[in-house]
């Protein structure tokens, strides 16, 4: 029989990472939060590197000398503890790349969230199955690595695919085991604002029914899934990095029968975020999947499902069409996630269909800003190419971009600008069309 881990307190467990080390934990839901919350309570650390993205608490452990944040996704903790002075560094990569990441830093430690074990010693990784999966069984396989498996019973029992994604750790792979009561983080879901939902009205004329879908979290998307479970349509998909709230209700609705083409029967996800009643509705479903995000993401097969519509979101976007949607003047503000992945799948999918949706405008110290732009602004990054957009959404519209000219695209993203920027959009284009046109 092999050997059961070692029952510890997180302090004991903190206890067991070095002064110079290397440590990893999944991405938001996955973050074993009374290991870190005991970490920040050593001032010790001479060089502890750790690799995380989307933090959901201001962990003490992130402020102190000695450790460095390396961040593939800034929400807006990382965004303080940077403004702060401390050392966060953004690594980048799209989600389905950090899995190749955490194996290249091989970090000796390997913490993760997981609910209890059952009769027969399996926990399940519950809401994130992500990139970290595989990197966290080769460290419970390796004596030299060291695994720290957080359990709690207020986390949903989630199911994977076995037995290729099996979603689940063994206590026979665990060498240290934290029992705690972490609750699930609740996301706020303030209900979407009229702008939101004049522009889930525009994006909604795209997903006709059999559409699979995939959204992330806010206000459009939420307004996106409410008029599809009120409307008369259905025979969805959903094939989505993240699983959400609004997804929820569309399965509630009836609207869901995942006849997609590649993993029929079920929603497939990899990681999943919302309210309480989201996360007491995915324990024991098996009508939600955790798959790991280098196959959910797979441009290669989100294309083979049946119309796959893709929501994504934007900061700004300029009139050639190129979007940033994870900088900000030059600052990282959130991180590339499955964005460009999503955005290239859907484009090959049949009768796939790509949609950014974004507000025309934006409040920026009291005055309102065109997030359209003639061109990006200095310092901007482009997260997506021009080349794989294919639809952008706003309150004024829907601008369609494939397969037109350079000019003929100008003129259909200054149709969905806010009106009041429209002639200043176009006489700044003017200046640089003919160059790009060249």
């Amino acid at each position: 029989m092999p050997p059961l881990p070692k029952t510890v307190s997180p302090a004991e467990a903190a206890k067991q990472v070095r002064a110079r080390d290397g440590l990893a934990v999944p991405l938001g839901p996955g973050q074993p939060a009374a290991f870190l919350h005991a970490l920040g309570e050593r001032d010790d650390f001479e060089e502890l590197q750790v690799f995380t993205a989307l933090l959901t608490a201001p962990f003490r452990l992130f402020t102190r000398r000695g450790v460095r944040l390396l961040s593939g996704f800034y929400g807006p903790i990382e965004r303080a503890l940077r403004q702060a002075g401390h050392d966060v560094r953004f690594v980048p990569a799209d989600f389905r790349r950090f899995a190749d990441l955490a194996r290249s830093l091989a970090p000796r430690v390997m913490a993760t969230l997981a609910t209890p074990p059952d009769a027969d010693g399996w926990l399940s990784l519950s809401l994130h199955a992500g990139a970290t999966v595989e990197e966290l069984h080769r460290a419970g396989r390796d004596p030299e690595r060291l695994l720290v498996v957080e359990t709690s019973s207020r986390l949903p029992r989630t199911a994977g695919l076995p037995p290729q994604h099996p979603h689940r750790l063994h206590l026979s792979e665990i060498d240290l085991l934290v029992e705690g009561e972490t609750a699930p983080v609740a996301l706020p879901e303030p209900p979407p604002s009229e702008l939101e939902r004049s522009i889930a009205r525009h994006a909604s004329a795209y997903i006709p029914d059999g559409t699979t879908l995939q959204t992330g979290i806010g206000g459009i998307p939420s307004a996106v899934a409410q008029i599809l479970a009120e409307g008369p349509g259905g025979d969805y998909g959903i094939h989505s990095e993240m699983f959400t709230t609004g997804l929820m209700r569309l399965h509630q609705a009836g609207k869901v029968s995942n006849r997609k083409g590649v993993y029929d029967g079920f929603s497939a996800v990899t990681f999943a975020m919302g309210g309480e009643a989201l996360y007491a509705w995915l324990d024991g479903n098996e009508s939600v999947r955790f798959l790991p995000v280098g196959v959910v993401n797979d441009p290669a097969i989100i294309a083979r499902n049946r119309h796959m519509v893709s929501l994504n979101g934007a900061l700004t976007i300029d009139l050639a069409g190129q979007v940033a949607a994870d900088t900000l003047d030059g600052r990282q503000y959130s991180g590339i996630g499955g964005h460009e992945d999503f955005v290239a799948g859907a484009a090959h999918a049949a009768g796939g269909r790509s949609l950014i949706c974004l507000p025309s405008t934006a409040e920026v110290a009291g005055r309102t800003v065109s997030r359209l732009v003639a061109v990006l602004p200095e310092g901007a990054i482009v997260t997506t190419p021009r080349h794989q957009v294919d639809v952008v959404v706003t309150e004024w519209g829907a601008a369609e971009l494939v397969g037109r000219t350079t000019a003929e695209r100008a003129e259909a993203l200054l149709s969905v600008a806010h009106p009041e920027f429209r002639d200043a959009l176009r006489e700044q284009a003017a200046r640089w069309l003919p160059a790009r046109m060249a």
